[in-house]
């Protein structure tokens, strides 16, 4: 961890990801927490990525607006690295509150109406977003005439695009379940399809589901009939669906002119059911997880800043292998928590509790270690040796930007025909077969994921009624390969 970025005083990193780092830091001078992103060193020399960097800070100063994350400063670091200091979410992301409970609708409207407000002051500066979603979505605490109140930003502007642009070069991005059809589609996107993608978060707070689950961005070229939305559970006004179905409409001529009118529809088809005090704190506060402790300069009465604890790793459910009919694989729930590590200062060795799987990491792989095994589908209760480790705790999730691997063993006399699909990446790269000493393996490499790493699926039949399953995510190829060709089995 650097002990200082510029000015600033570094306090731990937050998150980071395959093309920057994101740090918590004092400003000293002016007595505040700051979020410093800076771009990955292995990008320093790639010009379109640096460009695209810094437009990210350009297009947030241009805009003023309390629901859209502040750019602060800028400058560049003695290797030549680029950052952008900006306002740091205290709060986390709407990804993270939604990993803990749903929101009622009154929180609900007004996550929306803050956002809408955040994406119209984009629109009104003629900046496109592109990528709304969850993670997109950042909390900050802040103190008024009132109290302490939480605020919805927009942040992360990584594919932002100014609109007179739009026209000129469009390329496919975004995320499928919120991207709109014209987006998906590399056709010029103007500010209709951010409301598109509004509406589809707003349709996930309200029902607790997304509108459309699609595994690939060519899928959302294509919408099919949006599903109903009130259940019996979660009625809702005939109202509510009308403007939630405008704003998902597939021509973007249906949809509402502007994010505004938008926002002011679903508010008044919501009426009464969105009352309530939704803009008083409703996120836990954590220290240890979202507060910069004491100045840097100053000596603390107590124990420095712990790390944070991260949450234990939630069970992730993937697309089916087809083999012997269709196997859903997740982690099982009676997984231990230990591992055997080498001293070696830059990787280590974990093994799992059988002796049977062992891989060597990078010695930062420490966060979320898990080694007593699963319980695979179509296993008839049987237990198989299994063991995962990462750089955090969210590192399997959709949307998570840490690192790790995960290994397991299942029943099958047939290699699958396919591997786990991540509709969250940009792309996948072509199936490759092969077969070494006699153990038949698929691996595909998925490019232009969260944080701008790969993911890479590899099943290995490694006897005649047993496959080793590997599922592999990292900031950099070369790192992926080195953990790849480290996995071992033992006694099979």
């Amino acid at each position: 961890m650097p002990a200082r970025l510029g000015r600033y005083a570094v306090r731990r990193r937050v998150g980071s990801g395959g093309f920057a780092t994101v740090w918590l830091a004092y400003d000293e001078q002016l007595d505040s927490p700051v979020a410093i992103k800076v771009l990955a060193d292995n990008w320093t020399e790639d010009h379109q990525i640096r460009q695209r960097f810094l437009e990210e800070g350009r297009y947030l100063r241009k805009v003023e607006s309390p629901h859209v994350v502040s750019v602060y400063d800028a400058g560049e670091l003695d290797d030549g690295r680029p950052y952008l200091v900006m306002s740091f979410a205290d709060q986390g992301t709407l990804a993270d509150r939604l990993e803990v409970e749903g929101l009622t609708p009154a929180q609900a409207m007004e996550v929306v109406r803050q956002v809408g407000a955040g994406l119209q002051a984009l629109h009104d500066r003629d900046i496109l977003h592109r990528d709304i979603k969850p993670a997109n979505v950042l909390f900050r605490s802040v103190e008024g005439a009132d109290g302490q109140t939480v605020r919805a930003m927009v942040g992360d502007l990584g594919l932002g695009k100014a609109l007179d642009m739009s026209s000129r070069l469009t390329m496919v991005a975004g995320t499928p379940s919120y991207v709109a059809p014209e987006q998906a589609a590399a056709q010029a996107p103007d500010a209709r399809a951010d409301q598109y993608s509004l509406a589809a978060l707003a349709y996930l707070l309200l029902t607790g589901r997304v509108p459309f689950t699609y595994a690939s961005l060519s899928e959302a070229m294509n919408p099919g009939e949006l599903p109903p939305v009130s259940t019996d559970e979660r009625p809702f006004p005939p109202a509510v669906e009308e403007v939630l179905r405008r704003g998902l409409a597939r021509d973007r001529d249906d949809r509402f002119p502007s994010v505004t009118e938008f926002v002011t529809a679903l508010a008044a088809a919501l009426g009464p059911i969105a009352a309530g005090a939704a803009s008083q704190p409703w996120l836990d506060r954590d220290p240890e997880l979202t507060q910069p402790g004491p100045r840097p300069t100053v000596t603390p009465d107590g124990a420095a800043l712990p790390e944070p604890d991260l949450p234990s790793r939630r069970g992730r459910r993937v697309a089916a292998f087809v083999a012997a009919g269709v196997v859903a694989l997740a982690l099982g729930g009676g997984v231990g928590y230990a591992a055997q590590r080498q001293l070696a200062p830059t990787e280590r060795t974990v093994t799992d509790d059988s002796g049977s799987l062992s891989v060597t990491v990078p010695s930062d792989w420490d966060r979320a270690d898990a080694t007593g095994g699963w319980e695979p589908p179509n296993a008839d209760g049987a237990t198989f040796p299994a063991l995962s480790v990462g750089s955090g705790a969210d590192w399997a999730t959709d949307d998570g930007a840490a690192e790790g691997v995960f290994l397991a063993l299942l029943p099958s006399t047939v290699q699958p025909e396919e591997v786990p699909k991540h509709p969250e990446c940009d792309t996948a790269g072509r199936t490759v077969l092969d077969n070494q000493d006699g153990n038949a393996s698929v691996t595909v490499v998925y490019s232009g994921c969260p944080g701008g790493g790969v993911t890479i699926e590899r099943v290995v039949q490694v006897s005649s009624n047993t496959l080793l399953w590997v599922q592999l995510r990292s900031d950099a190829l070369a790192t992926a390969n080195r953990v790849l060709d480290d996995v071992e089995t033992h006694g099979i």
